[in-house]
């Protein structure tokens, strides 16, 4: 009953692919606001809120692997306890006398 989790590792072509992706969508955002047709406050108030937006979604990423790394962490620690009982448990071992039988 001993079930190892798979830990599961990107390839290099995701990771490139995630990061050129990232990448691209940053630049053509950054391109639209620079040659949009507005006054440069409004061209920099866009501007920071695509750099708030971007690091918003990293922190959320990061609390929601870290959330997930935490639940697998105390899943193995009660995995391991069970184990632990499991086999210290001897169904035909005999018992040690109670206070009442002795």
């Amino acid at each position: 009953m001993n079930e190892t989790p798979v830990k599961q590792q990107n390839t290099g072509a995701y990771y490139g692919q995630a990061v050129a992706s990232f990448g691209i969508a940053i630049g053509a955002v950054a391109l639209g606001i620079y040659n949009m047709n507005a006054d440069g406050w409004v061209r920099a108030f866009l501007g920071i809120a695509v750099l708030y937006l971007t690091t918003s979604a990293f922190t959320l990423a990061k609390v929601v692997r870290d959330r997930q790394e935490v639940t697998q962490i105390v899943s193995r620690v009660d995995q391991a306890r069970m184990e632990k009982i499991m086999t210290s448990y001897d169904p035909f071992a005999p018992k040690p006398p109670t206070v009442q039988e002795r």
